[in-house]
């Protein structure tokens, strides 16, 4: 009976840690992928928010952005630091802008027990508020 430990986990090691190891690894990968793309994502929206729209706020109509400066300026934010993610969708309502992104990324060591593609997604919205109004004092 002696070597039964050996044989024991010359079985356990390649058909269950190894494995475990791999998915680890991986939720690890897509963990810092999603906060990138949530990184990305957020910079586009506070860039598309400055956009704002001079001519209204010219003619007295307040505060608002420019809907095709704000869809420029977040795809280039994209295009610039995740050229992999797709922008989805920017809707602009008076002040605020929601931005959503998806990007797809290929599984490197979980491909052989699955699917061989995760969809990440990431949805922020930013806001144009006033900021300066005059020395506090």
């Amino acid at each position: 009976m002696r070597g039964q430990a050996l044989v024991f986990f010359a079985l356990v090691l390649p058909l269950v840690l190894l494995p475990v190891a791999a998915y680890a690894t991986e939720a690890g990968f897509l963990a810092a992928r999603q906060a990138h793309l949530s990184e990305v994502t957020a910079q586009a929206a506070l860039d598309a928010a400055q956009q704002l729209d001079s001519a209204a706020l010219r003619a007295g109509a307040g505060w608002r952005i420019d809907q095709a400066a704000a869809r420029a300026a977040a795809a280039h934010d994209f295009a610039e630091q995740e050229p992999s993610a797709v922008l989805d969708e920017l809707t602009v309502d008076a002040a605020q802008v929601t931005v959503s992104a998806h990007e797809v990324v290929a599984l490197q060591l979980s491909a052989f027990l699955g699917p061989r593609f995760a969809t990440l997604r990431a949805r922020i919205a930013a806001r144009l508020t006033p900021g300066y109004s005059g020395p506090a004092s």
